[in-house]
């Protein structure tokens, strides 16, 4: 929702543009609200999401596109403990192959 004459459609509560620090702010205060505990930031977001969908079974290329990273090695790098489902595939395979099931 636009704030009349500012121009801006997300704002602090007191209608001043957000920065970094707003939102981490903003997003604590929810978090705290929720239950949840105050110590979660923003940035974790995309950690939840990308172990979400490799849990899911989603391919690492089809996750880094949608967590806008320009090549899988990000992926890869910085979430590899919320990868395990796409590392264990190759394991899986190799498992098949050397038991005949």
């Amino acid at each position: 929702m636009q704030v009349l004459g500012s121009g801006l459609v997300f704002t602090s509560h007191l209608g001043a543009a957000l920065d970094a620090a707003n939102v981490r702010k903003m997003f604590k205060r929810i978090c705290a609200e929720a239950g949840v505990g105050g110590g979660w930031t923003p940035r974790e977001l995309r950690t939840t999401f990308v172990s979400l969908m490799s849990h899911s079974g989603v391919a690492i290329e089809e996750i880094a596109r949608l967590a806008g990273h320009a090549s899988t090695r990000t992926t890869e790098i910085v979430y590899r403990r919320e990868l395990r489902p796409v590392i264990t595939t190759g394991a899986e395979i190799m498992d098949k192959l050397f038991t005949g099931t």
